[in-house]
């Protein structure tokens, strides 16, 4: 069911309910982390073991769960859910030592004999709000790093993928104590009634629309609560004349196809220099019939639409511009095709939001000026694709477009590289995570000057007569 349905049947006595349940679990987690004990590497390290071998006991049930929700085949489960949270688990447990050491810096000569260093501390109580599109993977990851980082978890699955964060659930309140990491189901228009607005939260990290981020981190500031918003927007991908134009076609057909296109990071419009243009569009035509055959509602591999609501939203953009391969859709599936529109005007409705759909509308430019001006009518993406031979043009596009990540000759897969800090820029989201990045969101430096008591320094002290010119030295050193 979506989120108003959900709304709709819950009555007083359960918001109640949920409501009891958020001060039961908020007032344990802030006195379990008061006790110090997720501090030690030892905690830490167990702890995101035990999530590692309860994820890998319990994906036949997540496979399950995310077919359900999204139709996604087995293959793409483990592609692009449960091996990148294994991964990034592993990756955490391989580094955590060294992230977690002190980082010795200079000390200016006026403090000798002191010395300084910097820790990272744990935040404390956080909380996560994960999406529907990748719902195990996008929150799991979050909270991998907040369990590296020292912290203590409340859990917010999507209620739109209701089978998934009833596994989440299981997977949590079986393997964990509720004052260490714990789910609650809210539904979503209640987050921040029953829960922001009420608590104080160490670090609220949020995955999810721009338009709810908003929402998000205006009632956070009521509390002082940081936030870590992975948004999304609308993401180019620019194919110049130069690209291996085959190779470009199956990276941007795979990029866009994956979830059906109900990714973040999922080419949202495409760029084709007008030089190779239609030879380009014969060839991701070729590559999408290769993948899906020549209909993909047939296909085992093609995932479906999360909802109605989305459906509705996405087979109205098929009216914009002229449809050239795809277009098919089916209310009752809740399918739409991977589907290529030409002729779009700017003003279009597709082009107005993320589509976050399988639909590309391609532009054709001859230079690469159009593409700026085009990108500047939607600021700050998420994600920045170039598809080139040449150094310069790969230079030229990095450096003049201000986005979160991206790829050279390759599409979305920056998100699967723990070592490379995920996020977004402006209106596509505040804040990194992943790997070292994901550590230090859910950590703060902690300075320290440490003086030993052999010596101290008469300088500091009154009377100050004749000191001055010494200080004055001092400071120059």
């Amino acid at each position: 069911m979506d989120a108003a349905t959900m709304d709709n049947r819950i009555s007083e006595m359960e918001l109640q309910g949920i409501g009891q349940q958020v001060d039961r679990i908020y007032t344990a987690q802030q006195k379990f982390f008061a006790s110090g004990a997720t501090r030690s590497i030892s905690f830490r390290l167990k702890q995101l073991n035990i999530l590692l071998k309860a994820i890998e006991k319990n994906e036949a049930l997540l496979n399950d769960a995310l077919y359900k929700d999204l139709r996604k085949s087995a293959y793409e489960t483990y592609g692009t859910e449960i091996g990148p949270t294994l991964a990034e688990i592993r990756h955490a447990c391989k580094h955590l030592r060294d992230w977690m050491r002190k980082e010795h810096v200079s000390t200016p000569m006026i403090f000798f004999p002191s010395s300084s260093y910097i820790i990272r501390d744990p935040l404390g109580t956080v909380l996560t709000i994960g999406p529907w599109n990748y719902p195990f993977l996008l929150i799991i990851t979050s909270v991998v790093n907040a369990i590296a980082g020292g912290n203590t978890v409340i859990l917010k699955p999507s209620d739109e993928a209701v089978h998934t964060a009833d596994v989440i659930e299981k997977i949590i309140s079986e393997n964990f104590a509720e004052e260490f990491l714990a789910v609650i189901q809210v539904p979503g228009p209640m987050v921040t009634k029953l829960i922001i607005d009420k608590y104080h939260f160490d670090h609220i990290f949020f995955t999810g629309s721009t338009r709810v981020g908003k929402i998000i981190m205006e009632s956070a500031a009521s509390k002082l609560s940081p936030v870590t918003l992975e948004l999304g927007g609308k993401s180019p991908c620019v194919v110049e004349a130069d690209a291996d134009l085959g190779f470009a076609a199956k990276k941007i057909a795979w990029s866009k196809t994956i979830n059906a296109g109900q990714t973040c990071v999922a080419p949202d419009y495409l760029f084709v220099h007008a030089a190779v243009k239609e030879k380009f569009l014969e060839k991701i035509k070729s590559e999408l019939t290769k993948m899906f055959g020549e209909n993909a509602q047939n296909s085992p591999d093609y995932p479906r639409i999360i909802n109605k609501k989305r459906f509705d939203v996405l087979s109205a953009y098929l009216e914009n511009g002229r449809i050239v391969y795809g277009g098919q859709a089916d209310e009752n599936d809740l399918f739409i095709a991977p589907t290529i529109i030409e002729d779009v005007d700017t003003d279009d409705p597709v082009m107005q939001e993320e589509i976050f759909g399988p639909v590309l509308p391609v532009f054709t430019f001859t230079d690469r000026s159009e593409v700026l001006d085009m990108i500047a009518k939607h600021p700050y993406p998420l994600a920045l694709y170039i598809y080139t031979r040449s150094r310069a043009n790969e230079k030229f596009y990095i450096d003049q477009v201000r986005f979160g990540g991206g790829c050279v000759n390759n599409g979305v897969i920056h998100l699967g590289n723990p070592d490379l800090p995920f996020g977004g820029t402006g209106y596509s989201g505040i804040g990194q995570y992943h790997g070292y990045a994901g550590f230090l969101t859910f950590t703060r430096p902690k300075s320290i000057i440490k003086s030993p008591t052999w010596f101290d320094v008469p300088l500091w002290y009154p009377p100050y007569a004749g000191k001055l010119k010494w200080l004055r030295r001092m400071f120059r050193i």
